[in-house]
């Protein structure tokens, strides 16, 4: 994640993104640069536009999942039997109402 991160610090100061500018902001950061993830990182980028993309990732709007609505879904409707159990409660909860009443 630092990769991509020093990347973002290069291009938001206007530098280009290669394998030195990479490796020198790992370094400035206190961390040792790993060649391999420093390669990939410059390569995968190359012909990116990061402002461009940065941009349209801000204006994106999240999209609401749809297994979020399936449990309050869940939660309303209730079967049959569970209805039945539960008058059955409150008619013996309403019956010792009265010998205490």
């Amino acid at each position: 994640m630092e990769y991509v991160y020093a990347a973002m610090l290069l291009n938001a100061a206007g530098k280009e993104v290669t394998e030195e500018n990479l490796t020198s902001v790992i370094k400035a950061s206190g961390l040792t640069p790993d060649e391999a993830k420093v390669k990939s990182v410059v390569s995968s980028l190359k012909g990116v536009d990061i402002k461009s993309i940065i941009e349209n990732a801000s204006t994106m709007q999240a999209q609401p999942a749809a297994s979020a609505a399936a449990p309050s879904e869940k939660k309303a409707e209730k079967p049959k039997a569970e209805k039945s159990e539960e008058k059955s409660e409150d008619e013996a909860a309403g019956g010792l109402a009265g010998l205490f009443g």
